[in-house]
């Protein structure tokens, strides 16, 4: 999608604070010098059985990216595609999933729009409010900073053994769990501690996100792989083969610019790759902050670690050791 993106005509506007440049999580526009209005639109076909747990995870992974640009959603709408055969009971529930994500974020479900489609797909439009002087982009990570993820990754790995009926209550029931957690509660541990660039990690992986905050903010990240949290039978599934097709499409994408140290084993960097589903927020914060973050995340029911550090831009803009 960025490469289509890029393609189009510049739109300029001096209110537009964040766009299309940075591939940041969600457009913010400048209403007044205390104001602005975050944008942000997301869906996805199902990826557990269960109606109502769709519904959750869809708008908890769509209400995700106002929370990782710092601001507060307020509005939401709902974007349906549904087939007729299959019965409106079922996409009741799906929307029961939905505003009841939306209610406990704090915004206002205000309607939405349905087609008919072959398969099913749900997600929200958002709308959020910021400060413009506390605007929190993927572009602003500085060498020194620490890097801190709130939630495990192997979500697609996860997901790819549920679709195959391969995973066990303990998966399902943990990647469930973080899947429909809200990043609401680490933006709230954020507000409490000065930080200095934020992404969440969603389809393009850790990798992926983490490379587009190195190129937006002209640095080298640093990633050590034996810190990162990892949703629980994430690395059998992935020693099994049950890796989704986006991680060989981020894998692809990323190319040469990761630089991987050491021998780390295929399966690790597979979950490096692989997609998130209503992933953790990423935050750069300095060194000096970083405990103060670590006291405030306490609270939040996600697994979250310190998992590497940013320098001065060197030959690659990811290395992981």
């Amino acid at each position: 999608m960025a490469q289509v993106l890029c393609q189009l005509p510049k739109t300029y506007d001096d209110n537009l604070l964040v766009g299309l440049d940075t591939a940041d999580d969600a457009a913010v526009y400048k209403i007044n010098d205390e104001l602005a209005l975050i944008q942000t639109l997301d869906f996805f076909t199902p990826i557990v059985d269960d109606p109502y747990v769709f519904g959750q995870i869809a708008a908890a992974n769509s209400l995700s990216d106002v929370y990782a640009m710092g601001g507060e959603p307020k509005l939401a709408m709902n974007i349906v595609g549904f087939p007729n055969c299959l019965s409106a009971d079922v996409l009741v529930e799906i929307l029961k999933g939905g505003h009841d994500k939306v209610s406990e974020a704090g915004a206002i479900l205000v309607g939405g729009h349905t087609v008919e489609d072959d398969e099913p797909k749900y997600g929200l439009s958002v709308a959020g409010f910021v400060n413009p002087n506390k605007v929190l982009t993927n572009n602003n990570a500085r060498s020194g900073d620490i890097l801190v993820l709130t939630k495990p990754l192997g979500l697609g790995i996860i997901n790819t053994a549920i679709k195959g009926e391969l995973a066990d209550k303990e998966a399902y029931d943990e990647a469930v769990h973080v899947m429909s957690t809200l990043n609401k509660y680490a933006k709230e541990a954020i507000d409490k501690v000065q930080v200095n660039s934020v992404t969440d990690i969603t389809g393009f992986g850790l990798l992926g996100h983490s490379l587009e905050m190195a190129e937006a903010s002209s640095v080298t990240i640093k990633i050590n792989h034996k810190n990162i949290p990892i949703i629980s039978k994430a690395i059998e599934y992935a020693q099994m083969g049950l890796v989704p097709a986006g991680a060989y499409s981020n894998r692809g994408h990323i190319g040469d610019n990761v630089k991987f140290l050491n021998k780390i084993p295929s399966e690790i960097e597979d979950i490096l790759y692989d997609p998130q589903t209503s992933g953790g927020l990423l935050i750069s914060v300095s060194k000096d902050n970083v405990e103060n973050l670590l006291m405030e995340l306490v609270n939040i029911t996600t697994k979250y670690a310190v998992i590497g550090e940013v320098v001065e831009k060197e030959a690659y803009y990811l290395i992981v050791e």
